[in-house]
């Protein structure tokens, strides 16, 4: 299989921008309100902040 890599379009660009703005912004208001939030990071999902749920592995249980 040929993969051909060009550079995304001027539009992309502005599109990924935006949503790189919107969930900066997200995660910035629930770290003022003092929520946690979860994301996913090498696979696994991860919760992050002051008041984040303790989450005991599969393996542990």
């Amino acid at each position: 299989m040929n993969t051909v890599r060009k550079q995304p379009s001027e539009k992309s660009r502005i599109i990924l921008a935006s949503l790189k703005e919107a969930v900066a912004n997200a995660l910035e208001k629930k770290r003022r309100l003092g929520q946690y939030a979860v994301m996913w990071e090498n696979n696994q999902l991860v919760y992050k902040g002051d008041d984040a749920p303790q989450v005991q592995k599969e393996q542990d249980h």
